[in-house]
């Protein structure tokens, strides 16, 4: 893909050997990836190009800067981490040091003007965790550009923090669930399978591993997969987050229930796993949660 998150497609990096190769790019108007070594006092940030140092001034590091809608703490997080950009032209100061002049805004504006005002709701596209929120995971859809994943959109099992779901750096698909003007909001749980798709993957009689999600009064629901949890007796000596082993008393489709026991529990903190998806197409116009007949009807309209 042309506007992909930063740092997902390595053939984006490139070093230069000489000034008349990185010449031969401006009117080409390629894109490149290079990494930040610093931000300035100006909050300019320098990228090592390899034949010379290319920067990328301050106005011309984020689309939205110059607007007043996006902040300078988006550029000083940048420093270590792969950028997109154009090379403009050069500039020589003074004392006769020569860089090249870098613009990422550039490729962030025809990234949405190409891509993301292209995009309709249910259309299912590649990410990029940038970090996470105690509301929602911040993911890259392309050039650096960010966007929302709600907390309650990361699954149907309910977590406390997106930490317990994702990391950030990770590669995520998400499908875009709604778009108001140039604000759009993502999900992840509708690619994680139905009830019964995650349902299916056990049977009554074995013993599996879980996650405590949630301890009330009436008994502990412990997560089987990011969309499938079960509820066990209540225990005090459970703590949210930990990892069980619980073995399958029964699954009720028509429920949406599966009944559990807690065999043994566990201290350590499982680190968040790799998303499974259930869904391999481009875009989804609906999705229904619930099996036929459940006594609750859970779906998403796109």
């Amino acid at each position: 893909m042309k506007f992909c998150p930063e740092g997902t497609n390595d053939s984006l990096a490139k070093k230069f050997n000489s000034l008349s190769e990185i010449k031969a790019t401006i009117d080409s108007r390629e894109i490149f990836e290079g990494r930040v070594l610093m931000c300035d006092r100006e909050h300019n940030l320098h990228i090592d190009l390899g034949f010379m140092r290319g920067i990328i001034p301050r106005y011309e590091g984020a689309y939205g800067i110059i607007e007043g809608t996006v902040r300078d703490i988006a550029l000083i997080s940048k420093v270590g981490k792969r950028v997109c950009f154009r090379i403009m032209g050069f500039h020589r100061d003074g004392n006769g040091n020569m860089w090249a002049v870098l613009s990422r805004r550039s490729v962030q504006i025809d990234c949405i003007k190409e891509y993301i005002n292209h995009l309709n709701p249910g259309d299912i596209v590649d990410t990029s965790v940038t970090h996470l929120e105690k509301f929602g995971a911040f993911i890259d859809i392309g050039a650096g550009i960010n966007s929302l994943i709600p907390i309650d959109m990361l699954s149907v099992s309910r977590i406390s923090h997106p930490a317990e779901r994702l990391n950030e750096g990770r590669q995520i698909k998400a499908v875009l669930k709604s778009r108001e003007g140039g604000k759009l909001t993502f999900s992840l749980k509708e690619l994680l399978g139905t009830w019964q798709e995650n349902a299916d993957l056990f049977s009554p009689g074995e013993t599996v591993t879980g996650i405590v999600r949630s301890i009330e009064a009436y008994g502990v629901f412990v997560e089987l997969t990011p969309n499938l949890a079960g509820l066990a007796e209540a225990d005090e000596n459970l703590k949210i987050g930990s990892r069980v082993s619980v073995y399958i008393k029964s699954i009720i489709p028509e429920k949406m229930k599966i009944k559990l026991v807690i065999v043994d529990a566990f201290d350590e903190i499982p680190n968040p796993e790799e998303p499974a998806y259930f869904i391999s197409e481009n875009h989804i116009d609906f999705w229904q949660y619930s099996p036929d007949g459940a006594v609750k009807d859970i779906c998403t309209k796109f």
